[in-house]
């Protein structure tokens, strides 16, 4: 007879190669593009099904509950379904810096970081590797792990795949980029985007809530809910405010939001003539207005134009400056 151990195992086992196998007609992301990236085959996002990192460090640059002291343990994954031009970290979702790890070598080093105090484990660009970002939540919840898990999204997403991700992960930080279907068209290709994020947003209001405990200082991180971002553009401050209207309208004022003012013009922005300065302090003093005529009082401001410190480079032992050198059992 099998042992309760082996059972487990077993089950674990079965899991995995269920998850795994939503690869095989790939569907993960609104793209839908049905290859087979078991296969080999590259999907819209770029990447097979041989998972792919660009950076797993304890990161400094995330808001005070997400942080705290210690950093959050973020997990850049490589590659991206969006496709927005102007990605910040276009290094990693565009030219696919990262390398290769199988689910052990995730795992262990996934364990390695938590071993230096994170305060949670944030899954950055994670929809188009949901199936093995389910296989590591589950190993890591039966081994003892209870830090929560931090779903850092793009927020295009399929709300059909929530229900699953709403069982495994705790705090979501999903963007919403565009209120505006013809920018949501010219910067990503896609103008769905806007009715899809907001779609999804209002199903993770209700299924997880928002984000608390709610504490600004970093002394408290939170532990469960949702917050929204949203990044600035350069003469884009229509879209901003109809961002924040939509979300007012919809879910309403208590709403937590992260309003973002680190916009970087990339090489891209420069090739197409779009995008292609920094945001000016009117512009983001304008979002920061409207937000609080909306009556918005959970918010997170940047200074104004960021902090180069997080600005990353992925191509770097440290891709963030601001981020201190590893230190504890798991400094290298």
């Amino acid at each position: 007879m099998a042992t309760t151990d082996q059972q487990h195992g077993d089950a674990a086992a079965a899991a995995g190669r269920e998850a795994m196998a939503h690869y095989d007609a790939c569907g993960l992301c609104p793209r839908q593009c049905g290859v087979n990236r078991n296969a080999g085959e590259r999907g819209v996002c770029g990447e097979t099904s041989d998972c792919r990192v660009a950076a797993i460090t304890a990161h400094f640059g995330e808001e005070p509950p997400i942080s705290g002291r210690n950093g959050s343990g973020t997990i850049f994954f490589s590659g991206c379904s969006s496709g927005c031009f102007f990605c910040q970290n276009y290094q990693i979702s565009q030219e696919h810096l990262g390398r290769t790890l199988s689910h052990d070598e995730l795992y262990n080093e996934v364990q390695a970081l938590i071993a230096r105090g994170v305060h949670n484990l944030n899954f950055v660009t994670p929809e188009h590797w949901w199936p093995h970002i389910s296989v590591l939540c589950r190993r890591l919840r039966a081994k003892g792990v209870f830090l929560p898990f931090v779903w850092n999204s793009s927020g295009y997403f399929l709300t059909e795949w929530l229900d699953q991700q709403c069982a495994l992960i705790d705090i979501f930080l999903p963007d919403y980029k565009f209120a505006d279907a013809a920018l949501a068209h010219a910067c990503m290709g896609d103008s769905r985007y806007p009715d899809l994020a907001l779609a999804g947003i209002c199903r993770l209001a209700e299924r997880v809530g928002f984000l608390r405990p709610w504490d600004d200082s970093g002394d408290i991180c939170a532990s469960r809910g949702l917050m929204v971002r949203h990044l600035v553009l350069p003469g884009q401050v229509e879209n901003s405010l109809r961002v924040l209207d939509n979300l007012a309208r919809e879910i309403g004022p208590q709403l937590p939001i992260s309003l973002m003012s680190q916009f970087r013009p990339v090489p891209e922005c420069g090739r197409r003539g779009f995008l292609d300065r920094m945001v000016a302090i009117d512009e983001y003093r304008q979002v920061c207005q409207h937000l609080d005529d909306l009556g918005f009082t959970k918010v997170f401001i940047q200074p104004e134009f960021g902090d180069d410190n997080f600005l990353p480079d992925f191509s770097a032992d440290r891709p963030f400056k601001g981020n201190p050198p590893p230190t504890g059992p798991a400094a290298p």
